[in-house]
């Protein structure tokens, strides 16, 4: 084995966390965006442009900066990599404190050049560190949510919308508190998740995320003193709306409040939800035998049983997503609170957005590859309606009602409820009642496999 490999298996199996042991490679997409040294990045480039900002106010008191020296500076952010990120670490391990390690980092990398070095000072200037942290948090989440986490949702939502047309007309026995009901297809079940994807989708993809550049209590009191003259409001917005393409947030205490980060974490919450709820219904669908499961060369089932098929993938979804709705549920109560102008409870939270952002990945990654593992068996779903024949108890006492024959509800009642009931037992029903030929015809002539109303034309219009 290769030194570096073994290297990378120790780190796996020492990790504390499964989501860098285990399952660091399924994750990884989202370490670029939610890693620690992801965060630093950020922080650096918010102080790199706001630095850059100051640059073209026109006041003689700020340095100028012309086009090579913007390049040099916008380099560190866009080359930032392991060995800036263990720079600045090693900065920390002095100041002990995470975002002067950032600018005491950017006044190294100034140093030694002459065109920058009168801007040094201005590195981080009437700043306070949330202006540094809240802006970096909303560009990790915000690239997160559009490069990784959007992504993801649209390829469960194209896999669902292409198997509800491909089963559109496989007709299904429902299931109302587990017990027989009206039939309806595999392909409208499946379309009515995408349904709520789509709604859940748009809501995830929706919520804008509001930053501050305003100093410490939010009324730009430093900058003030420094700059009377300056609109600092107005240079604020342009930074964060201009800048690092965020929204402004005019009204705020030291740390912007988090009542866009609370919104999204929810609405992630809600998406997860509707994934749980699919995975378990595909759960109980394999163990009906609606479905098998593809085999895959060399896998095991069970450690003494060899028949088995388990459906361990959309476990492990559910599994992972009830992990991520825990922490996220918790984000959107906790991060909208803080003592008075600043606490620091939510510096630790937010340090765990990767994690549950993370989990949030893995289940639904784990929910794709049990999808595409799945095959269907019409057989099955078939046997299954043709045992149910008292579902269509259902549409013929609504026949009788629309001509008007006395209590059908009770007499399909007194026929069907707690027996077992066959075609020809309910043929011979109809043919007994008193309603005109075409409908007793229609009726005859339905089964529990036809009697699915719009849910074909339903699955395919999704």
């Amino acid at each position: 084995m290769h030194p570096n490999t073994e290297v990378a298996r120790a780190a796996e199996l020492n990790a504390l966390s499964p989501l860098d042991g285990r399952y660091a490679a399924k994750v990884e997409p989202l370490a670029h965006w939610l890693s620690e040294s992801a965060l630093m990045r950020e922080r650096v480039y918010v102080e790199i442009e706001w630095l850059i900002a100051l640059a073209d106010v026109p006041a003689a008191d700020f340095p100028r900066l012309d086009e090579a020296a913007r390049h040099r500076l916008r380099a560190v952010a866009a080359e930032f990599g392991t060995v800036q990120a263990a720079r600045i670490k090693a900065i920390e391990a002095t100041t002990n404190h995470d975002v002067k390690a950032v600018e005491y980092f950017l006044k190294e990398q100034v140093r030694d050049d002459a065109a920058l070095t009168a801007a040094a000072e201005f590195i981080h200037f009437a700043c306070t560190s949330e202006d540094i942290n809240n802006t970096a948090y909303a560009r990790m989440v915000s690239g997160a949510r559009a490069g990784v986490l959007l992504p993801a949702i649209d390829r469960i939502r194209a896999r669902l919308r292409t198997m509800a047309h491909a089963f559109a007309d496989q007709a299904m026995l429902s299931r109302t508190h587990g017990q027989s009901a009206t039939p309806t297809t595999m392909g409208k079940e499946l379309a009515n998740v995408v349904a709520r994807l789509d709604r859940a989708r748009e809501r995830v993809a929706g919520v804008e995320l509001r930053a501050k550049m305003n100093g410490a209590v939010g009324n730009y009191n430093a900058h003030l003193v420094a700059f009377p003259d300056l609109d600092w409001e107005a240079f604020a917005r342009q930074v964060v709306e201009e800048r690092l393409q965020l929204v402004f947030n005019p009204y705020t205490i030291q740390i912007e409040p988090h009542d866009d980060l609370a919104e999204l974490f929810d609405a992630m919450a809600r998406l997860n939800t509707i994934l749980i709820d699919l995975d378990r219904d595909l759960w109980g669908y394999i163990s009906l035998g609606y479905f098998r499961q593809r085999l895959r060369a060399g896998e095991v089932g069970s450690s003494t049983m060899p028949h088995k098929v388990n459906p361990i993938d959309f476990e492990n979804s559910e599994g992972n997503l009830g992990i991520a709705n825990s922490l996220l549920r918790h984000f959107a109560e906790k991060l909208p609170v803080s003592r008075w102008q600043r606490d620091l409870t939510d510096s630790t939270v937010l340090r765990n957005i990767g994690v549950a952002l993370g989990h949030s990945l893995l289940g639904w990654e784990n929910l794709l590859r049990g999808l595409d593992k799945l095959e269907l068996e019409p057989n099955a779903l078939a046997r299954d309606l043709d045992g149910c024949w008292e579902v269509l108890a259902e549409p013929i006492q609504t026949v009788m009602r629309r001509y008007g024959l006395e209590n059908p509800y009770e007499q399909l009642k007194e026929l069907t409820r707690g027996r077992a009931i066959n075609g020809q037992s309910l043929r011979e029903f109809v043919q007994n009642l008193e309603i005109p030929e075409a409908a007793k015809e229609r009726l005859q002539r339905l089964t529990p496999g036809t009697y699915t109303g719009m849910a074909a034309e339903l699955a395919r219009r999704i």
